[in-house]
């Protein structure tokens, strides 16, 4: 009889790990006893069932895969169907296949490259945007896609051929009052409504009621703090009257779509689902409460209208998003889950965890509390049975209209933190993942859509992630504030930057504002180490207290700009001197999380010398 330790370990579960400081770490018995208890199911079964639903072959490869017999069916993706082979052609695409035995029972069948896309003359710079926050003098009190045409054309004039890394455009649930974190998606699948520029939809300046609402709109950017609710309202209603025009032919463009594509008609379906019932699924009527679930026909027959428009506006999105990255090359933000009340939980429900365990990290140098994210896990077996179908949706869905992808949380790939119901974050265990599975599917996307991959391996990182993600030609994430070593000696295989979302932007790191901000929240903040990152940064840039901070800025930007980093990125708070950070983690209503607008209209702040020095200072050395 294996011992609990041997049971818990075959199904994946770390029952110790090494913390952020190098210290072993072992989880209650209680969270080990509860993670085993859901991965494991009631029986208890002493070992996983390890069915090959998936296996992965490279490019070229002509064997069958071990255990999978001669005479098989081979289904190509295409829709071609080879018929029984006792071999595999040697020009088999990249992408997902289909062998099916004699039995009926199908394997898919991965054909991956070995590394990601990565051009090999990549050098170049830009922005990593909240682009919520870049608003212009147009927008309606939320920044929007024209908004991150305008900086990305503005920037084009700084030299080479810059980049746009932009924060998740998922959807939320259409609910009045919507998430505002976008790492707190309804679906990774689709996009938000919000980010489009409703004056750039078809019939959009012949309709007098539009005009009025866009009035309406601007005038929500008189306040700092964005309030999503007001802005999805009024595009809401001027999005509507545009769907309901006699002119343009968006009926027959979301019907289009919907016949096109069974998930975008679930996804659909959902939203007007939560319009009818409200943004709990779990509280729906019962007939509603699966995909499959009986009452679905009469919804669709109901609310026909609500459906088509709903899909009209993933329509919009991503051709506004397609004419962008037009203009300038975007590195899409993939987070690392979704809402337990959205969309992708409720659609592949069968793979996820939805009994109150949420995912996070445990305590670091900088989040001494650990993080707990409020996102359900994805069960790392039923995933595997799913054919990994919501990721590669995901991936697909950001790779599209993409040069890049950033992955959050890229750890997430190797191992999740899995805290229990009523736990707080540092009683969690980690839990494992099938990581070569899951890295071939990063790479056929990225392969595929021609898009190189961005891990972001940031916090507690175990021994041989970044070594794999080398391998795979992946970029790492690095960020000057935690480094020990200058800039000169950051990796070539990275993306690096100043700072990020959820740690101080470099005015409020410089001045101590950050610092007392987390010590007023009760934060308990690692004032020792934060002390030390500031003494390393004012000596890599040569700067005393009283070097002024659009100075202290440009040097640390012109240190990125000549890194060896393929990639290096700013972003406009620092320049524009603000101390606030995006996102404080371990706070909900105590800060203004993901709802900071940028203190001035995007057009007044790229006229500003600072964030044209700052510019200047990132681009040099770069050709794009």
């Amino acid at each position: 009889m294996p011992s609990a330790d041997e049971q818990a370990a075959a199904w994946g579960i770390q029952v110790d790990y090494e913390s952020a400081t190098g210290e072993p770490v072992r989880p209650p018995e209680r969270t080990l006893d509860h993670v085993l208890g859901v991965l494991a199911g009631a029986g208890g079964d002493e070992r996983p069932e390890e069915r090959r639903c998936f296996v992965t072959i490279r490019p070229g490869h002509c064997d069958l895969p071990d255990g999978v017999p001669e005479g098989v069916d081979l289904h190509l993706e295409d829709g071609t169907d080879l018929g029984p082979v006792d071999s595999l052609p040697p020009d088999l695409p990249v992408g997902y296949h289909e062998l099916v035995g004699f039995d009926g029972v199908g394997t898919t069948l991965a054909v991956a490259p070995a590394v990601a896309h990565l051009p090999d003359d990549l050098r170049t710079w830009g922005w990593a945007v909240q682009l919520y926050a870049a608003r212009s003098r147009s927008s309606w009190g939320h920044g929007d896609l024209a908004d991150a045409a305008a900086l990305g054309g503005w920037s084009a004039g700084h030299g080479g051929r810059p980049t746009l890394q932009l924060n998740p455009l998922h959807a939320s649930n259409p609910s009045p009052a919507p998430r505002d974190s976008p790492y707190f998606a309804s679906s990774r699948c689709f996009r938000s409504p919000l980010y489009l520029r409703v004056e750039d939809v078809p019939g959009a300046s012949d309709h007098d009621a539009v005009a009025g609402l866009a009035q309406r709109g601007r005038a929500l950017s008189s306040e700092r703090v964005i309030d999503r609710s007001q802005v999805l309202a009024a595009k809401r209603e001027a999005l509507a009257l545009l769907f309901d025009q006699p002119r343009g032919g968006a009926r027959d463009r979301a019907e289009q779509a919907l016949a096109a594509d069974p998930v975008l008609a679930a996804w659909a379906a959902f939203c007007a689902a939560v319009e009818v019932h409200g943004g709990s699924w779990s509280a729906w009527p019962a007939e509603l409460r699966r995909p499959d679930g009986p009452g679905w026909p009469a919804l669709r027959r109901r609310e026909a209208a609500r459906i088509a428009l709903h899909a009209w506006l993933q329509y919009l999105v991503a051709d506004q998003l397609g004419a962008l990255a037009g203009t300038v090359p975007l590195i899409h933000d993939v987070a690392i889950g979704t809402d337990p009340d959205g969309f992708d939980a409720w659609y592949w429900q069968d793979a996820h965890v939805l009994d109150g365990t949420r995912i996070g990290a445990p305590p670091d140098q900088f989040n001494t509390q650990g993080q707990d994210w409020g996102l359900p896990p994805l069960h790392p077996w039923a995933l595997r049975e799913a054919r990994y179908e919501p990721v590669i949706r995901a991936l697909r869905a950001a790779a599209e209209h993409g040069a890049g992808l950033r992955m959050d949380h890229v750890m997430g790939l190797f191992r999740l933190f899995w805290i229990p119901p009523g736990e707080g974050a540092a009683a969690g265990a980690y839990v494992r993942y099938p990581s070569s599975d899951l890295l071939d599917v990063l790479v056929i996307e990225s392969v595929r859509a021609g898009a190189f991959v961005v891990g972001e391996d940031l916090g507690t990182v175990e021994p041989g992630v970044r070594e794999e993600m080398a391998a795979r030609r992946m970029l790492g994430y690095r960020v000057l504030l935690l480094e020990e070593e200058p800039a000169s000696a950051l990796p070539e295989l990275a993306l690096s930057a100043a700072t990020t979302h959820d740690l101080p932007t470099v005015p409020g790191f410089w001045t101590g504002a950050d610092l007392a901000a987390q010590e007023r929240l009760g934060l308990h903040p690692n004032v020792e180490d934060t002390v030390a990152s500031r003494e390393r940064l004012a000596r890599h840039i040569e700067a005393s207290d009283d070097t002024p901070i659009a100075e202290v800025v440009e040097r640390t930007y012109r240190l990125l700009g000549a890194s060896p980093s393929r990639v290096a990125v700013g972003q406009l708070d620092d320049p524009a001197g603000v101390e606030e950070r995006p996102n404080m983690p371990g706070t909900t209503d105590e800060w203004p999380n993901w709802r900071l607008a940028l203190p001035r209209p995007l057009e007044d702040l790229l006229a500003d010398p600072s964030v044209v020095a700052a510019a200047a200072a990132l681009s040099s050395g770069r050709t794009g």
